[in-house]
This record gives structure tokens, C-alpha cells and sequence, in this order.
């Protein structure tokens, strides 16, 4: 087994790890949470980078290593707003500003993560279906920055849940501004998944308008 087949293996055991921490109630869970999610996404962008400089690049690298990614990421989105419902309720959730009297905060909504799943069950469909007529899809750059985008906003809504756990100066660094950026790239995650996803679907539309 190649270097880049090991590091795609590694992202599956390391989102199992991921989980593991996140649905426990330990004093670190949160920080180890986020260095397991950080140790995953390290290897996301190494086995990529690792196969085309090697020519390494097998059939089960192909299938695999965006496999690993869409688990970890709709895994990641998944705990969370789990985590932030049960933050909310026990009052432990930093609001960022207040509207019309109301607290905004950086939280998961059920209806994110539906539209962060359903993109990447449709659009791994559509490949599925291209592959069933000898076409290959290739990823398109909304693609790329939608990925980049989810990383960033699952990392920042991690230390958001963390740096509780953390010593006061490292608290007091991030608390005034990271549940902010947690929240707008989470927001600006949702926009970009959504956009990829109906401009991946529109461009490819020939492939299953010519199956109805």
C-alpha cells in the first residue's frame, strides 16, 4: 500500500477518533476534537499532493479519498449541531451580537447540515451516473473553495467550543472574535456549498435530463 493510500486510510480512523471525542464529556474532549479534525484535514491535502508528485494515483485513491473527505466533513457538521443544540439549551454557547433584542450565534443548524449532506449525495450521484456512461466529471474550482470553506468553518467553530478548556491567556486571545469568524464562515460554507452544488448539477444537466 502507497503513502497516499495510508494517509486516505489514516482520515478514516482519525474521523472515527474525531466522533469518539466529540460525543464525550471529558475535560479535553473539545481540544482533542480539534486536533484530531486538524490531523484529518493535514492528511486530505497531503495524500493529493503526495500521489500526483509520485505518480501514485491508484483506483482506490480515486474512490476513496473523496469518500474520506465527504465523511469527515458531513460528520463533523453532523456532531456539531448536536453539540451546539446541547450547548444552547445549558446556556454554554457565546452569543456573537444581538438582533432586535435577539442573541445570534454561531451554531449548526439542522437545516445547514441537510443542505451540506444533500450537496454532496447529489453531486456523488451524478458522478456515479457519469461513470455508469464512461464520463468523467472532473472538479470544477466552486468545488475547491467550497471544501477549503467547510475546513476553515469546522476548525473555527472547534476552537469556539475549546478555548474553554484552554489556559486564560489563550482564552482570553481567541474569545472576542473567533465565534464571529466561526459564524460568518459558516454562513458563507452554507452560500458556497449551495452554489457549487446547483451549478454542478445545471452544467451537467445533459447527463440525467437525457435519462427522464
Amino acid at each position: 500500500m502507497n503513502l497516499p493510500n495510508k494517509l486516505t486510510i489514516s482520515r478514516f480512523v482519525l474521523t472515527g477518533a474525531f466522533l469518539a471525542v466529540m460525543f464525550s464529556r471529558s475535560a479535553w474532549n473539545d481540544t482533542l476534537a480539534l486536533i484530531f479534525f486538524s490531523a484529518a484535514s493535514l492528511t486530505d491535502f497531503l495524500d493529493g499532493r503526495i500521489a500526483r508528485a509520485r505518480h501514485l494515483i491508484t483506483n482506490f485513491g480515486v474512490l476513496m479519498d473523496p469518500l474520506a473527505d465527504k465523511i469527515l466533513t458531513c460528520s463533523a457538521f453532523i456532531a456539531l449541531a448536536e453539540r451546539h443544540a446541547y450547548a444552547l439549551m445549558h446556556g454554554d454557547l457565546p452569543a456573537v451580537f444581538r438582533m432586535g433584542g435577539h442573541p445570534v450565534y454561531a451554531k449548526v443548524e439542522a437545516w445547514m447540515v441537510i443542505i451540506i449532506v444533500a450537496r454532496e449525495l447529489g453531486i456523488t450521484g451524478l458522478r456515479l451516473l457519469a461513470a455508469s456512461k464512461n464520463v468523467v466529471l472532473a472538479a470544477e474550482g466552486y468545488g475547491k473553495h467550497k471544501t477549503i470553506s467547510q475546513i476553515a468553518a469546522i476548525i473555527a467553530l472547534l476552537v469556539m467550543n475549546a478555548y474553554g478548556e484552554w489556559w486564560p491567556w489563550l482564552h482570553n486571545l481567541f474569545s472576542p472574535w473567533t465565534p464571529g469568524f466561526a459564524l460568518v464562515t459558516l454562513w458563507l460554507t452554507v452560500l458556497l456549498t449551495a452554489t457549487s452544488g446547483v451549478l454542478y448539477l445545471w452544467r451537467n444537466r445533459q447527463l440525467y435530463l437525457n435519462d427522464l
